[in-house]
């Protein structure tokens, strides 16, 4: 089993509900933003130190690791290491993006996953004591039908404003949650939800995400999958 903590969060559990059930409507993307200032790693950068979070969340809303990965990176204040990234996760079977922004040097704490869809948009912000997710009626859409393309008067999109609802997401421990299902699993010999298929799909990502920082172009994720599954399986 891994410690993928944020999979027992009551909170991206009910986000997953959001994305399954097609209350969204089609799904266009996934935001996500884990910034803060500090804390920064001697060994690693801050890919490997913060993205995880967010790669675990985007598989576990979309039930299937990404196809390819995009990485861009900045060392600022570390001279070896950066400290700041985009990550884009590409989902060739669902025609769905991840974007992943990750930074040890930002002035403003950020914990958040956004889900856009084609009917609602969905955020959900770790820090909140309350409100942890918020539903937004709001969308755009293409005028049904187009008369002429070259007619610049016609707006070329209408927009809906609506609601803000807020679910009732139940309070609990993740932590407690995840040590709890792990019990459970030794007591019934039941599978882990985040076993080591789940883990080494993360560090497949992470290891796509540091080929393409260091060659510049998107990489797919089976081409780690040689390197990252030999040291790991040795290891277990």
């Amino acid at each position: 089993m891994v410690g993928h903590t944020f999979e027992y969060n009551t909170a991206v559990l009910r986000l997953r509900e959001l994305v399954r059930s097609g209350e969204l409507g089609e799904l266009f993307y996934i935001d996500s933003g884990r910034l803060n200032l500090g804390l920064y790693q001697s060994d690693v950068n801050v890919i490997w130190d913060l993205a995880p979070h967010d790669i675990s969340i985007i598989n576990l809303l979309l039930s299937t690791p990404p196809s390819s990965v995009q990485a861009w990176g900045a060392r600022h204040a570390h001279r070896r290491l950066e400290d700041v990234a985009y990550l884009r996760l590409t989902y060739d079977d669902l025609s769905v993006s991840a974007n992943i922004h990750v930074s040890w040097l930002d002035p403003c704490k950020v914990r958040r996953v956004t889900a856009v869809g084609s009917r609602k948009m969905a955020v959900y912000n770790d820090l909140a004591a309350d409100e942890r997710i918020r539903i937004h009626d709001k969308g755009v859409s293409s005028p049904l039908e187009v008369i002429d393309g070259t007619d610049l008067t016609q707006p070329p999109m209408s927009y809906r404003y609506g609601d803000i609802t807020v679910p009732f997401v139940p309070q609990s421990e993740p932590l407690a949650a995840q040590d709890g299902h792990f019990l459970d699993c030794i007591i019934s010999g039941a599978p882990c939800r985040t076993d080591g298929i789940n883990g080494l799909a993360v560090v497949e990502v992470l290891q796509a995400a540091q080929t393409s920082l260091e060659t510049g172009r998107p990489v797919r994720v089976e081409e780690c999958r040689a390197t990252t599954a030999a040291p790991l399986l040795v290891a277990g």
